[in-house]
């Protein structure tokens, strides 16, 4: 018994420390879609499209993507397994990341304070200044 805990607890699972970056966002957006309790169609489409759009996906690979996102995303506790592998990204790819968040946000012509908070907490997770945070959200209020 004590040689399954230390295996369990002595060294960390690879698959669950490195994440590849398309899934970390995908999780993060499936996430954000329904961390004000419900993930709405139009919320839902939005994370579709965002991740068609920025990975070039098609309508299969999409879903393939957004349904082990979701299996991640209920397994993890925190959002650092998915940050971690989006810090290192170039600048302008995780402006980016933040802009497809505020698009999820404002599918459904609502902004949900937890919506907001969750957005502000990746932004500061990943590295992107509160400045471009916050003009990406005004832009995206404003539909896109």
């Amino acid at each position: 018994m004590f040689e399954a805990l230390r295996s369990i607890f002595g060294k960390p699972d690879a698959t669950l420390l490195s994440t590849d970056p398309k899934l970390a966002v995908a999780a993060l957006l499936v996430h954000l879609a329904a961390v004000d309790g419900t993930a709405k169609p139009e919320e839902r489409d939005a994370v579709k499209g965002a991740l068609m759009d920025f990975y070039d996906l098609d309508e299969n690979e999409v879903e393939d993507v957004m349904a082990e996102a979701t299996r991640r995303d209920a397994e993890s506790v925190d959002f650092y397994r998915f940050t971690s592998a989006l810090s290192s990204l170039e600048s302008g790819e995780r402006i980016e990341i933040i802009r497809m968040m505020w698009q999820v946000v404002f599918a459904d012509g609502k902004n949900h304070e937890l919506e907001d908070n969750m957005v502000w907490r990746i932004a500061e997770l990943i590295g992107v200044s509160a400045r471009d945070r916050t003009t990406l959200r005004a832009q995206m209020a404003r539909g896109g």
